[in-house]
Formats: C-alpha cells, structure tokens, sequence
C-alpha cells in the first residue's frame, strides 16, 4: 500500500511521514511549489529529509495555477499578512488528491498539528481544509501527529494503519516533536516557525504595493523577494540588490517587463521597468549609483539594457534617494 505525504521539508511533516512508513506503508513525499517558499532552492536539502524519514520526494510546481485561483481570492480570507491559509492548504491537499490515481496511493497524510498555527491548524479551521479538499465523506487524510484527538480516517478504520502507533499531540510546544527528532537521530529539520513568505509582513506589503501597479505573474514572485524597492514618480518600479545574494537572485530572473541596471564601479545590480520614462531613467541610475561606493562629487556611467549609458551623480545621501522607497498603499512617489 502506499501514501502520499503533503511535505513542506520542516520537522512535523517527516515525522508523519516516519510514523506512517514505519507501519510498511510506502509513501511518497509530494511538495507543492506555490512560488512563496523562500529565497533559496533547497529542493536537495528536502530530498535527503524525505529519505530520512522514509520517503522519496517528488515536486509537483503549481505557482501559476495558485495565483489565478487562490492568492487573489481565497473563501475563507486571509491570516495577519497576505496569507490565504486555509485556502491554500485545502488547495494543497486537493492537488494531492488529484495525483492519487498516478502514484497509485490509497491515502493522504500531512504533519498538520491542532492548535499550532492559529490561522491553519485550529480545530475548526482543519475542518475547513476537509471540507474545501473534498475529503468530509471518504476521510482519507491522516494527520499522524494529532491522529488521536479527532475521528478515526477510513485507513484507520479499515485496518490499512495502527491507530495506536499515531500521536495525540497539539498546541504550539514543540518539545514532543524534538524528542522523537532525538530518538531517530535527526539533528538537520527546519525550525519551528519556519516557511511561507506570505505570512511576513515586509513581503506581504511588496506585494500589495505591486499588485495596486501591475499583474503578477510567476516570474515577478521572485521579483519580489530580493533587494530594496522603489516606486519612481510615473509608476515604474526600481529593484536595487542589497547584497550578494539579492544580486544573484535578480539576475535570475528573465523579464521582460525589467532592464538591467548596471554600475562601472562595485555596488548593486538593478532592475527597472521597461516602460519606464526617460526621467525615471535618470532618477533609477541616480538611486542605484548612491547606493555604490560611490562620490556625490564624481559622476559615473550607469548602463541600462546594456546599450543605454547615463552619465549621472549619487545623491548627497541614501536618505534622498529613500523618498522613493514603495509605498504599501499603492500610491505612487513624489518629487
């Protein structure tokens, strides 16, 4: 017989997983890849966790889809920031349900815990996530961690699984979950808290500000997660890296809707809305040159779309060109 396991990496998720696999039953880790993961592609570091826990992992990439139908309009609304949280689990879980008949599984198990996430995972919100993943009459999602304080599922039922070797946990307290992680000999698990960008604040407000602009797409959700953001005065916006890794990370992404905005002396790379106007131009080299090792009194060459060169000077200090940071509100910048 075989499982399939909602698996976002972290340590619930391969416990359920070690529960269930620990009973014969094969399972098949299946991460859902909505696009607001993080900045860092761990999907190795998920594949050893999976096979740790008994599991081979297989991604299955939604991000399109999970724009269109969920993050613009979920059913049941959304937690402090831009997270549709019950939607996107029931979305997740129906996904899964839709793969059953390829993978050939007889069931679904999440590492769900009741009581600790208080948007997601409280007693009746669960119900919810049943009910918008059409499982309320087959009852085929085992949440191992918590399988003890709710109904028995039908592969409990039908003797597929030992009831009693599930837990009974809830709450917020993971002090349950570390002691097994120490009994199996785990020390590499995400830590408690960790995961989806929609539920920060700081993103959630990138966000908003560019939806009040432009349509999001796959491509720009990756936009959004690197560098510091600018609304310029006509509604173009400016992304200037921060570090290395917002560097690298913006020059990954293909746009066309965004120029390179290139320095001749060490500092950011940028990137500027392609219908930008000319004025905006100049004020996006003068932003990105400010935030260079650079000189109010020197003037410098900045190159947009590698053919365009401004001769242009930093502002005086970073404070100046800070007037343009993104408003969350959707209104755009002043001179």
């Amino acid at each position: 017989m075989r499982a399939l396991a909602l698996f976002s990496g972290g340590l619930d998720s391969m416990l359920a997983i070690k529960l269930i696999a620990d009973q014969g039953i094969e399972v098949i880790a299946i991460h859902i890849k909505t696009g607001f993961g993080g900045t860092k592609d761990i999907t190795e570091l998920m594949r050893e966790r999976a096979e740790h826990a008994g599991a081979r992992l297989e991604i299955v990439d939604v991000r399109e889809e999970y724009i269109q139908k969920i993050l613009f309009d979920p059913v049941y609304g959304y937690g402090k920031n831009f997270n549709p949280c019950i939607d996107c689990h029931g979305y997740m879980f129906k996904v899964a349900r839709g793969l059953m008949k390829k993978f050939d599984a007889s069931f679904l198990i999440t590492g769900e815990v009741v009581g600790q996430r208080p948007m997601s995972q409280r007693a009746d919100a669960i119900m919810q996530v049943t009910k918008l993943a059409d499982d309320s009459d087959d009852k085929l999602i085992v949440r191992p961690m918590s399988a003890k304080l709710m109904e028995p599922t039908t592969p409990e039922i039908e003797g597929w699984i030992d009831r009693e070797k599930l837990l009974g946990i809830s709450g917020r307290s993971r002090e349950e979950q570390m002691k097994l992680a120490e009994r199996y000999g785990w020390e590499d698990y995400e830590s408690p808290g960790g995961g989806c960008l929609l539920t920060e604040e700081h993103f959630s407000e990138r966000l908003r500000e560019f939806v009040a602009h432009d349509d999001l797409t796959v491509k720009e959700i990756d936009l959004l997660k690197f560098g510091r953001h600018f609304r310029l005065p006509d509604g173009a916006k400016l992304i200037v890296g921060r570090n290395r890794e917002d560097n690298e990370g913006l020059q990954r992404i293909e746009s066309e809707k965004y120029l390179p905005v290139k320095l001749p002396i060490a500092g950011p790379f940028s990137l500027l809305s392609r219908d930008a106007t000319e004025e905006e131009k100049k004020l996006a080299a003068k932003i990105a040159i400010t935030y260079a090792r650079s000189s109010p009194k020197e003037s410098y060459e900045v190159v947009i779309d590698e053919d365009e060169e401004i001769s242009i000077s930093p502002f005086a200090s970073k404070k100046e060109a800070q007037r343009y940071f993104f408003n969350s509100k959707g209104q755009k910048a002043t001179l």
